[in-house]
């Protein structure tokens, strides 16, 4: 059980003193089966005359600040420490996973899966569907298990990666073509092509890791964006195509999103001239150690009256 420490700072430098409008923060890591969190401070400089915490239609933890006066920079600093449990992605009780596609979701299940199954870039000659099918066998039925780790794998693979630190995700096609992009870039390929499968797939922000001695993961520096693919019995199953990883070793999530806007860790507006802004600077610092594991204390006998 790897305990993970997370400094992240952002910076923005002006040239003149600016004013600040409302910022909009996910840093905060989600809590859950696999993500247990110990500490979390946030350090914002100028100090904000309005901070509120909220969630967001997801779920997602967010942070928002307002500022008065004028200031020629902007720091907001997160520091976090958690235990992180991977999970197996698909074997439960020994048994493998054994969806298959064509995959229908419970009638139930659809009106909240919908959204997350509706494809966002166009693809007019269905270059992007086609390249999705290859990972489906021509003849019977195609695990899933099979296609989503064969489809991670061939993007790890496959593409080039290079950092790109701010901007949209390029759209899956202009991926395809360079055969290059960053991890935003990689996650949305994957996104619109299990979409194109029928598949419910959202957008994972979050941290990279490595709790090996291998070399470190790409996507490590600064934050991270991988996939979840919602499967029967299993449900959101996360899956990182930079680095091949299928399940959530070595993945801290922050934020989960149908669409990317939706999950941008810091942002918000200023005024001032366009020339005062001179640029940002991101700093982000995880380190891993063992952590032993924490045994459950015995279960306490009651007395019981009569």
């Amino acid at each position: 059980m790897p305990l993970v420490s997370i400094r992240h700072l952002t910076a923005y430098r002006y040239r003149n003193p600016v004013a600040l409008g409302e910022h909009r923060m996910m840093l905060r890591p989600l809590e859950s089966y696999d993500q247990r969190l110990i500490s979390a401070e946030l350090s914002i400089t100028p100090e904000p005359s309005m901070l509120r915490n909220t969630h967001d239609v997801f779920g997602n933890c967010v942070t928002l600040a307002r500022f008065t006066g004028r200031t020629d920079r902007l720091a907001v600093e997160s520091r976090m420490t958690l235990e992180h449990t991977p999970q197996p992605a698909f074997d439960f009780d020994g048994e493998a996973y054994g969806a298959v596609l064509p995959l229908a979701y419970a009638p139930e299940d659809l009106p909240d899966l919908a959204r997350s199954m509706e494809r966002e870039h166009a693809d007019p000659g269905g270059e992007l569907e086609a390249w999705a099918r290859r990972f489906v066998r021509r003849a019977g039925p195609t695990s899933l298990r099979t296609l989503l780790s064969d489809m991670t794998h061939a993007i790890h693979d496959g593409f080039t990666y290079g950092t790109r630190l701010s901007g949209a995700p390029q759209a899956p096609l202009e991926t395809l073509a360079l055969g290059t992009g960053s991890c935003r870039d990689f996650a949305m390929l994957m996104i619109e092509a299990v979409r194109s499968l029928g598949l419910a797939a959202r957008f994972v922000s979050g941290y990279v890791y490595s709790a090996s001695q291998k070399a470190g993961r790409a996507g490590g520096g600064h934050t991270h964006a991988w996939v979840r693919v919602f499967l029967p019995s299993c449900g959101w199953v996360e899956f990182d195509p930079t680095n091949g990883i299928v399940g959530n070793a070595d993945l801290v999530r922050v934020a989960i999103a149908r669409d990317p806007r939706q999950a941008v860790p810091l942002h918000g507006t200023w005024a001032g001239l366009p020339a005062d802004y001179l640029g940002m600077d991101v700093e982000v610092e995880v380190s891993v150690e063992a952590c032993a594991d924490v045994q459950p204390a015995p279960p306490r006998r009651v007395a019981q009256g009569r």
